[in-house]
């Protein structure tokens, strides 16, 4: 037996948490490498129509979403002290 898909609203809050949790690199490169990364699986992802692929696509958001928060701490932790020419703003 299959687990029961995501609703939609689950569905829009889970991207939201994956573009929030991309807000909290430091680096610029990796800030929108995960931002362009999460746009992109929920676009290939918008087509599914099988329940067992959507819930499959769901869990694996899920835990890309643990991966990100804990890579943004560890990230953090060795920020670059110099910021990047595209976080400077005149």
């Amino acid at each position: 037996m299959s687990p029961p898909p995501p609703s939609r609203t689950e569905i829009i809050s889970l991207l939201r948490s994956l573009l929030r949790s991309s807000r909290q690199f430091t680096d610029y490169n990796i800030r929108e490498y995960t931002k362009r990364r999460t746009i992109d699986a929920f676009r290939d992802n918008k087509t599914l129509t099988d329940t067992s692929s959507i819930a499959a696509a769901f869990s694996d958001g899920q835990s890309q979403l643990q991966v990100a928060k804990r890579q943004a701490v560890v990230y953090s932790l060795y920020a670059p002290k110099i910021k990047s020419i595209m976080d400077v703003k005149h």
